[in-house]
């Protein structure tokens, strides 16, 4: 959401406000950690703007989340009201991934930002895990009303603000906490036998006690601006950051030891607080186990944060299902960890490249860079895929040097080229890249190489799945109506809904039939099941009813005949069906109806409402079965209603009520246009737009007597 412009109250931009208010929201609800989410405009993800009490690199898992995504704050925006979670073991239980992430202990409250116009975003809430599980009524309310605050500046805003590639951080307190520079606490200090240091919440050093620097073994001025693991190699280890992490997370003390070699032990203690952390370094007792060799320890380990951004996305990349979920995730969350603009993923076919998807590229290059060669000394891309292993390219430089034939046409600075094979096979390549140089760090490369693999298999399943979704879609097609015929005096609309995300195909079917040029026939109908052998089925079943109708068979006949046919092949399916003949001059219409849903009848001057069309058993129960005929007059200007179950068997619900319902909901739509009217009567019975079952509708409208609409 691009642009900003003066919010109400006079302040240059509406990011300020914003900052202050969730830093109010923080403080005023006793929370230690805040953070404000705002929904982008051009996609269904929410994007972390403001920041309070964490450091930014702990929030790059959460920086861009799906609407959908698995998370207390989707949930709230998704249910309209706060979530709460009390503790580790509650977010555990209730969001295992992001308990992944964060495996700290604290308490969570997620809000929706629920303006006027729109829902604008939401606001998450964390507490030191010593507060109290639940979270009281008076609690919950200043919260809510907090949340309503921040809505309400987002109303009254000409523009929304600025949506920031990285979280901006606002300070929680408006008072500065100085480095302390008095002689009589610095004398207080070091008369201390123990250490002395103070860390800001990004895990820097801003100050040593002489003690602290001696047990520590390196001179304070050089201590100084550095983080303990990073500038001391014995305090390089995924296991003492962790200890810094848990303080920041959960406001809580601290406590560890650490070998300094070669037999010095340290006993580290960490205070938190909303600007810190204040840390008391003292020799520690001697460990009763030996620590492992120097040389079976990692020389250099991956950063904790990087190992639960690991955890994260590997639990995401898990739930993808289509390559275009595949390519959204790796846009909206793998692209910003690693701070790259571009990506371009392809599938191995027949010794090329063929793009799949791709972000942050123009079309001409993408038009340009597809379906290049596997050539192993034209690309990198054919070497990494014929190596196994990946490529990185800190500069043009370095790519040209390597690869002095590769088409350099995107304007991009640096690459990751990361093969994607699964046993030995090639499925594809993953390429992410910069738009200025950059240097690739140990920790990056480990853990771009791990997600290599995991993005492998979840391509050659969205493949899969695709070509699954493809196959289906098509067998489909070919068992419907293609284009239902222009009948004089009579107007038609359909509609098929597939249920759900599923690979499989639905049972229903229907049909209209010109008999002459008076008289037609409509038919729908529901084969059990969701399976090719369902859909064999279907269209078999179709085709005998287009036979016997057209030779000229009475409806209760049609179906009688159709049911032998079922007899005849045997199948273990049941078939509902309603067959209706319209006869167009004489202004009637016959029903039969094989265990079937019955339709529904709006006159052109009187109330809709159900036809009771007296069923017969389903198809293919008794080859001996009788079908009953029900006559109506279909007056000039009536509209007709056929549809499957999927439409009014609902969950929770009682369906003759449904059905009640969707009547007075079709009398009360516009009749003159049936595909709008098709919209609103699945809209009413299914909002959500999610069905379990398929839905099909069939709307016929006969021609008032001037030949205008009903």
């Amino acid at each position: 959401m691009p642009g900003s412009d003066e919010p109400p109250g006079g302040a240059g931009t509406l990011d300020d406000p914003l900052g202050v208010a969730l830093a109010d929201t923080v403080r005023g609800t006793g929370a230690s950690i805040g953070g404000l989410y705002l929904i982008e405009d051009a996609e269904p993800v929410l994007r972390l703007v403001a920041l309070c009490g964490l450091p930014v690199a702990f929030s790059a898992p959460w920086q861009r989340l799906p609407l959908t995504a698995p998370v207390p704050v989707a949930d709230a925006i998704r249910d309209d009201a706060l979530v709460w979670v009390g503790s580790q073991d509650d977010m555990a239980r209730r969001y295992p991934r992001a308990a992944a992430v964060l495996p700290y202990p604290f308490a969570l409250a997620a809000v929706p930002l629920s303006g006027v116009r729109r829902c604008w975003g939401g606001i998450v809430l964390m507490w030191p895990a010593m507060r109290p599980r639940t979270i009281t009524p008076r609690e919950h309310a200043h919260i809510t009303s907090s949340a309503r605050r921040v809505a309400r500046l987002l109303d009254e805003a000409s523009r929304p603000p600025t949506l920031p590639e990285q979280p901006r951080v606002v300070p929680v307190d408006a008072a500065h906490h100085p480095v302390q520079t008095g002689l009589a606490a610095a004398d207080y200090l070091e008369r201390l036998p123990e250490g002395a240091l103070a860390l800001d919440l990004e895990g820097r050093i801003t100050f040593a006690t002489a003690t602290a620097a001696r047990l520590l073994g390196r001179r304070a001025d050089r201590l100084l601006g550095t983080r303990p693991w990073q500038s001391l190699a014995w305090l390089d280890n995924p296991v003492h950051e962790d200890h810094y992490r848990t303080a920041v997370v959960s406001r809580a003390p601290v406590s560890f030891t650490a070998l300094r070699p070669p037999d010095q032990w340290l006993t580290f203690q960490l205070y938190p607080d909303t600007s810190g952390i204040s840390v008391r370094v003292a020799p520690g007792a001697e460990q009763t186990e030996d620590p492992p060799p120097a040389a079976t320890r990692p020389p250099a380990a991956a950063p904790t944060g990087r190992l639960y951004q690991l955890v994260h996305l590997a639990a995401a990349l898990t739930e993808t299902v289509t390559v275009r979920d595949l390519v959204t995730l790796i846009a909206h969350q793998i692209l910003p960890a690693f701070g790259a603009q571009g990506l371009v993923l392809s599938a191995a076919e027949a010794g090329r490249l063929k793009i799949t998807g791709h972000h942050g590229y123009p079309a001409d290059a993408v038009e340009r860079l597809d379906a290049l060669t596997l050539d192993t000394g034209l690309t990198p891309a054919g070497q990494v895929l014929a190596s196994g292993a990946p490529a990185f390219f800190a500069d043009p430089a370095e790519m040209a040097g390597n690869y002095p034939r590769a088409p350099q046409i995107s304007g991009k600075q640096a690459w990751a080229f990361l093969p994607l094979i699964i046993s030995g096979r090639p499925v594809g390549c993953c390429i992410l890249s910069y738009d200025h140089p950059h240097t690739f760090t140990a920790d990056e490369r480990a853990v771009l190489t791990s997600l290599s693999g995991l993005i492998a298999q979840a391509l050659d399943r969205a493949r899969l799945y695709d070509a699954k979704q493809r196959l289906v879609h098509e067998l489909q097609r070919a068992l419907l109506p293609r284009a239902l015929p222009r009948l004089p005096g009579l107007d038609v609309a359909a509609r098929y809904l597939p249920a759900g995300h599923g690979v499989e195909v639905g049972g229903d079917f229907f049909d209209v039939l010109r008999l002459d040029d008076t008289t037609a026939a409509a038919v729908i109908g529901d084969v059990e099941g969701h399976s090719i052998a369902a859909a064999a089925l279907m269209g078999q079943v179709r085709t005998a009813i287009h036979a016997h109708a057209t030779a000229g068979a009475a409806p209760n006949q049609v179906l009688a005949r159709t049911n032998r046919l079922l007899a005849d092949l045997d199948s273990e399916l049941l078939v509902s069906c309603l067959y209706a003949h319209l006869d167009l001059a004489r202004h009637r219409a016959a029903f039969a109806s094989a265990g079937h849903v019955p339709p529904l009848l709006r006159p052109a001057h009187a109330a809709a409402g159900v036809l009771d069309v007296e069923p017969g058993p389903l198809l293919g129960i008794d080859t001996g079965a009788r079908y009953p005929v029900t006559t109506t007059p279909l007056l000039p200007g009536s509209t007709l209603a056929l549809y499957t179950d999927g439409l009014v068997e609902l969950p929770g619900t009682d369906a003759t009520q449904t059905t009640s319902d969707l009547a007075g909901h079709l009398d009360t739509g516009d009749g003159r246009d049936l595909e709008r009217l098709i919209d609103m009567l699945v809209r009413h019975t299914t909002p959500t737009g999610q069905h379990a079952d398929d839905i099909t509708v069939l709307l016929l409208r006969t021609a008032q007597p001037d030949g205008g609409p009903a």
